[in-house]
């Protein structure tokens, strides 16, 4: 989620190394657990190109801190309970990390110490004010640029060039290379062994979103490690399966009773292409141009959580909220994967969306619409930026008329 760049396609379109199976579950299975008595009440915190937080780089600590805390308090003040932070927007950390370099998004300068540990702050406080921290990372992308020489010099991709591959004007890790799995993965990890972290979260970038007439380029990969599957997109869908299974495996190793979630596009096929597929006309499916098998995940309980960005309003020709919302619920049903929908407050008020975000009400719809299939277990806004200024209302709308008391935990 550089939800920058997400927004753009939401309005446009509308490992190879063995992991140790658990001994209840099957690999790649996550446990199906006890009946969840919590509602998610969510809020991401985006961090890449400072969208949300800090509001610029090379704040002092105090600065950035305080920030930081008015977000928890904003999530508070909306009854909300789960704050999902960016704490690893472009192969960089927010933390320090042994893996990778501290964030430029912090100081400015990719690499420099920003003074403090923003995520173990974040962990800290948000658990002192009731509130879960999942924390949220970008698997793939290296850079929102396509320069590496501006990348940090101990940056292991300038230390590893083969493992990078320049496609749209920026850089990306290749999926494709085993020994890139597991380093992003053992770069995420470090977070959940040094953090009481309530979960992992992943956004909705694994192989990139398409750019016309351009070609991601894994050729050598694919000749390598592509062999036995029946096109480069089935080897590309396994090897981001490999990625999901084998992080659920580890943080069930790592920390146990921390969950995994992930947050895709909210369109997985449209039922012109699968007649599984939602009946929707989206220009992006997750399937087939991400890789992404976002349907198989939940329906096999690899994921403790999915949140489908539907980031659409009701009546949406191309992707409309009241057709994708059944869709979803009937993908979770029967399954111990729990359902939140992805809700686009940064829409709420923009002129340049259609009529329907215009109106206060049309979030508070969503919530009413979802009340009606018991798959549904909750919602997270996109952002905190929009949470804080609620410039059209819809926030407290929507506060008003389903958040008339305190959250539970979403347990």
């Amino acid at each position: 989620m550089g939800r920058v760049s997400r927004r753009a396609f939401a309005t446009a379109a509308l490992a190879a190394l063995a992991t140790v199976p658990r001994a209840s579950a099957a690999p790649g299975r996550r446990e199906v657990p006890a009946a969840a008595t919590g509602e998610m009440r969510g809020m991401w915190v985006a961090t890449v190109t400072n969208r949300d937080w800090p509001s610029r780089p090379g704040l002092s600590a105090a600065r950035q801190r305080a920030e930081l805390l008015a977000h928890l308090d904003t999530a508070v003040r909306n009854r909300l309970n789960t704050v999902v932070f960016q704490v690893r927007p472009t192969a960089d950390a927010l933390w320090p990390s042994p893996y990778e370099p501290w964030s430029r998004y912090l100081t400015g300068t990719q690499g420099a110490h920003p003074g403090w540990d923003p995520l173990g702050t974040a962990v800290e406080e948000a658990h002192a004010r009731g509130l879960e921290l999942h924390a949220w990372f970008n698997p793939y992308r290296v850079a929102t640029h396509a320069d590496p020489a501006r990348l940090t010099a101990s940056h292991p991709a300038r230390r590893n060039p083969g493992w990078v591959v320049t496609y749209g004007g920026k850089l990306y890790y290749n999926p494709g290379l085993p020994e890139v799995r597991v380093f992003v993965r053992e770069a995420m990890l470090d977070a959940v062994r040094r953090y009481p972290v309530d979960a992992v979260h992943f956004d909705d970038y694994f192989y990139p979103y398409p750019v016309a007439g351009q070609t991601f380029d894994d050729d050598l990969a694919y000749d390598a490690f592509g062999g036995g599957f029946e096109d480069r997109a089935a080897w590309r869908r396994d090897n981001t399966d490999r990625l999901v299974r084998e992080t659920a495996d580890h943080i069930e190793r790592i920390r146990p009773g921390t969950r995994f979630g992930i947050s895709p596009f909210g369109v997985w096929r449209n039922a012109e292409t699968d007649e599984r597929g939602s009946d929707t006309r989206a220009g992006v499916q997750t399937y087939d141009d991400l890789h992404a098998d976002t349907r198989r995940w939940a329906r096999e309980n690899w994921i403790d959580y999915i949140c489908p960005q539907l980031y659409w309003n009701i009546g949406f020709a191309a992707a409309d909220y009241a057709k994708l919302l059944p869709w979803w619920a009937e993908v979770v049903r029967g399954t111990g994967t729990r359902l939140y929908a992805g809700e686009a407050l940064y829409k709420a008020g923009d002129p340049a969306q259609p009529a329907p975000w215009r109106d206060p009400a049309e979030l508070s719809r969503h919530l009413t619409l979802a009340g009606t299939y018991p798959e549904v277990r909750g919602h997270v806004f996109f952002a905190a930026r929009e949470a804080a200024a609620d410039p059209a209302g819809a926030m407290a709308r929507v506060v008003a008329d389903h958040y008339g008391r305190p959250a539970e935990p979403p347990r």
